[in-house]
């Protein structure tokens, strides 16, 4: 039951991380990362690049939990501690990662 619990909780989580990737790489107008706020088109010089990278780094993040749930299944220890670690430095790494790309695409 526990298995099955983890993968009801991780499974979404992959699915919801995965959709924002690929609507980040399909926009038409500049992603903006999780605070919500705006990217206006006149401050990015190749929007389809800018949001490509934005969806890359929005599917890498939801790789930690296809890979969590997957590993759930087999170990539930090793699955909680790829979820842990992953979002510990999966978040500052988020932020990281989106600055530079917005710096490499701001006019």
């Amino acid at each position: 039951m526990e298995r099955v619990l983890w993968l009801i909780i991780m499974i979404p989580i992959g699915i919801l991380f995965t959709c924002l990737g690929i609507c980040a790489w399909r926009r038409k107008k500049p992603m903006w990362f999780w605070s919500g706020k705006e990217v206006k088109e006149s401050e990015i010089s190749d929007i389809p690049a800018y949001n490509r990278a934005n969806g890359i780094m929005w599917l890498c993040f939801s790789a930690i939990f296809w890979l969590a749930a997957v590993l759930g299944a087999l170990n539930s220890e090793a699955a909680g501690i790829v979820v842990a670690v992953g979002t510990i430095v999966g978040i500052p790494v988020l932020f990281l990662t989106y600055k530079r790309i917005y710096s490499k695409y701001k006019r």
